[in-house]
C-alpha cells in the first residue's frame, strides 16, 4: 500500500570506486541488487566529489557545502559549530533526519563549550552527530596501536560481537578484520598479504549484515506518518581488506583489470604526485603480488555489500516502503588500488575523485527519467538541495552550494547546468606536505573539471618555484596518463582553468544568514526606519520620512 508520506534512505558505501559495479561496466564483478536501482532511477556517471578524503567529502555532502565553505578539510578537522546540515533543513520541513553507521565526524569541542552546549541534549547531540539524531553511530575502524585507539568512542559493533560470545577486548579487529594462518595464529587485516584469508567470523556476524539488520530495525522503528531520512553509512569495502567466507576466494587474479598506469606518468612528475606516488601505500601498490592479492578481497566486500543490499531492497519491497522511499546509492570517495602507481585516494584522478551516484525516486513524476544515464557534472554536494527539493522544500541557495538533481530524476532538463564541477584537498597533515618543506597553510590542491579537460592547481613553492598546474585532455587522454600542465601549446586552457578557479573563488559562501530574496524584500525600506543620509536640506527629501526631524525646537531644561 502506498503511503502519503516520502521517506529518504540515503545509503553511502566507504571507499567504493564508481567502475566496481556491474551497471558501470566492471567485466567480473556482477552488482545486481545495485543495477536493480539504477534501472528504477538515475546513474550519474559524472559526479565528483569536493573532496577527495574520508572526512572532508562527508562533511560535504552533509551540509552541501565546498569544503573550504565548512573548513572540515581533513579527517580529524571539526565541523564547526553553526554549519547548517541536512539534518537542520529537513526539520523545518517535518522530516527528521536519522544516522545508522559512520560519518567520519569530529565534534567542534571548543566551539561547543564556547557557546554552553551539553552534548546530552537534544541540540549538542545533534551539534556532536553532523546534524542528525544518532541511531547507531559506528565508524569502524576500532584498532589500537602503541599510543591508544584510534577511535575513543563506545563500539556498538564491538557491543554486539561480544554478545554473541566473540570474546576480547577488540573483537572487531580479532575476528572481524582479522583470519587464522596456518598455524593458528593470528592474521590480522592491516597486513596486505593476509587479504586472501577468510576473516574468523560467521559472514551474518560481520560488519555489512550487522549494519543492514540496524537499518532494518530503525525503519521498522518509525512512525508509519512521520517521514524521515535515514543516513546508512557502511563501513565497507573500505579496509582493513579482509571478508569472511564465502566472499574471501569469490575472485582470483584472474579477475584482477590491469592496473591503469603508465611509465611515462613517473618521468618527471608532478612534485606533490611523486610524493603521494612514493609514499608507503603508493609503493605498495605497485607490486603486482599487492593487487592480486588484495583487489580480489576489495571485489569480495563490494560483492558482500550488494547481497546486503539485496536483503534491505527486499525487505523495502515487502513492507510497502519501495514506493514511498527515495534511495540514494554512492561513495565518499574511491580508492586508486594502484592505478596511476598511487595508493588509497587523496588526487584528482577518476579513481579516486570520481564516485557512484545512483538515485531513485518513487514519484509519478519520476517515471521519465527512469533507467536512464546522467553524463552532466555533478557534484557530492548536489544530493542535499535534492533532498531539500524533494521533501517539499525550497533550496536556500545562500547556504546550501550543491544544485537539486530533480530535473534529471523527471527525465528533463535543467535551464542552465554548470560548466565545471569543483575539488579540494589540504594535504597538510600528511608527510607529503613535510617532505615538500611547505608550510601547512599552502598544503592545498584545487581541481578543475569538465568533460574535455580535468586541471589541478597546487598552493605552494618546491625547490623549483612555485608548483606547476596538472592538466589532462579525458577526450584524447581518458586514463589521464599524459600532464600538460607544462606543455606551451596548452597555455589558453590552463588561462581558461584559472579564471574558473577565480570565479569561483568569489563565490558568495559565506553570507549564510541572508538569502537573496531576503535582500531584495529588505531593499529600500529602511529609509523609513528613522536615518536620512545625503539630505543638504529639509526640503529635498519627501517630507514623509522627515516629518520626526522637522518642527519646533525643544525647550531645554533649566539646569
Amino acid at each position: 500500500m502506498s503511503r502519503q508520506r516520502k521517506n529518504i534512505l540515503f545509503i553511502m558505501f566507504d571507499q567504493l570506486r564508481f567502475d566496481y559495479l556491474s551497471c558501470a561496466g566492471h567485466p567480473h564483478l556482477h552488482t545486481p541488487h545495485m543495477d536493480a536501482i539504477a534501472e528504477k532511477g538515475v546513474r550519474f556517471s559524472r559526479c565528483y566529489v569536493q573532496s577527495p578524503i574520508c572526512g572532508s567529502s562527508r562533511m560535504s555532502f552533509y551540509t552541501g557545502r565546498y569544503a573550504s565553505s565548512h573548513g572540515a578539510q581533513w579527517n580529524g578537522f571539526p565541523l564547526k559549530v553553526g554549519e547548517h546540515t541536512i539534518g537542520d533543513h529537513l526539520r523545518k520541513l517535518g522530516m527528521n533526519s536519522y544516522l545508522v553507521g559512520k560519518t567520519h565526524m569530529k565534534i567542534d569541542e571548543e566551539g561547543m563549550e564556547r557557546l554552553g552546549l551539553d552534548r546530552e541534549t537534544i541540540i549538542g547531540a545533534r551539534v556532536s552527530e553532523c546534524g542528525f539524531d544518532a541511531f547507531v553511530r559506528d565508524d569502524g575502524l576500532w584498532a589500537e596501536g602503541p599510543d591508544g585507539l584510534y577511535d575513543q568512542k563506545r563500539s556498538p559493533y564491538n557491543e554486539y560481537l561480544k554478545s554473541k560470545g566473540y570474546e576480547g577486548e577488540n573483537p572487531w579487529h580479532d575476528y572481524a578484520n582479522s583470519g587464522v594462518d596456518d598455524k593458528g595464529d593470528l592474521a590480522s587485516g592491516w597486513f596486505l598479504q593476509n587479504a586472501k584469508e577468510p576473516a574468523n567470523i560467521d559472514e551474518q556476524d560481520s560488519e555489512t549484515p550487522w549494519l543492514t539488520r540496524e537499518v532494518i530495525r530503525f525503519i521498522e522503528s518509525q512512525d508509519e506518518d512521520k517521514p524521515w531520512l535515514c543516513h546508512a553509512s557502511y563501513i565497507k569495502p573500505h579496509w582493513p581488506f579482509i571478508v569472511p567466507k564465502p566472499y574471501h576466494d569469490m575472485y582470483g587474479g584472474n579477475h584482477v583489470p590491469a592496473a591503469n598506469r603508465h611509465p611515462m606518468e613517473r618521468e618527471n612528475p608532478h612534485p606533490v604526485l611523486e610524493q603521494f606516488m612514493n609514499n608507503a601505500v603508493g609503493q605498495a601498490f605497485q607490486r603486482d603480488e599487492v593487487r592480486e592479492t588484495v583487489i580480489p578481497t576489495y571485489m569480495g566486500l563490494i560483492k558482500q555489500c550488494d547481497d546486503q543490499m539485496g536483503v534491505l531492497f527486499d525487505y523495502l519491497e515487502k513492507s510497502g516502503r519501495m514506493d514511498d522511499t527515495m534511495i540514494v546509492l554512492t561513495s565518499d570517495h574511491g580508492d586508486y588500488l594502484g592505478d596511476h602507481w598511487l595508493g588509497e585516494k587523496s588526487l584528482f584522478h577518476e579513481e579516486s575523485a570520481k564516485i557512484p551516484m545512483i538515485v531513485y525516486d518513487p514519484s509519478p513524476e519520476a517515471d521519465g527519467g527512469r533507467g536512464t544515464v546522467c553524463d552532466e557534472l555533478v557534484e557530492a554536494i548536489d544530493l542535499a538541495a535534492t533532498f531539500v527539493e524533494f521533501a517539499g522544500g525550497q533550496v536556500p541557495d545562500h547556504i546550501i552550494e550543491g544544485r537539486s538533481l530533480m530535473p534529471f530524476l523527471k527525465g528533463e532538463e535543467p535551464d542552465s547546468w554548470r560548466e565545471y564541477a569543483i575539488s579540494e584537498f589540504d594535504y597538510s597533515a600528511t608527510p607529503m606536505r613535510v617532505n615538500l618543506g611547505i608550510a601547512p597553510k599552502d598544503a592545498r590542491l584545487f581541481m578543475v573539471a569538465d568533460k574535455r579537460w580535468k586541471f589541478m592547481h597546487a598552493e605552494g613553492e618546491g625547490k623549483d618555484g612555485p608548483f606547476p598546474p596538472m592538466l589532462f585532455d579525458l577526450e584524447n587522454d581518458p586514463n589521464e596518463f599524459e600532464d600538460l600542465g607544462r606543455s606551451a601549446d596548452h597555455q589558453d586552457i590552463i588561462a581558461m582553468m584559472y579564471e574558473r578557479l577565480g570565479q569561483w573563488g568569489i563565490r558568495m559562501s559565506q553570507r549564510t544568514t541572508k538569502s537573496e530574496q531576503d535582500i531584495l524584500n529588505m531593499t529600500g525600506k529602511s529609509v523609513r526606519k528613522g536615518i536620512v543620509l545625503g539630505g543638504f536640506t529639509a526640503d529635498e527629501k519627501d517630507p514623509e520620512l522627515t516629518v520626526k526631524f522637522r518642527g519646533k525646537a525643544p525647550k531645554r531644561p533649566n539646569l
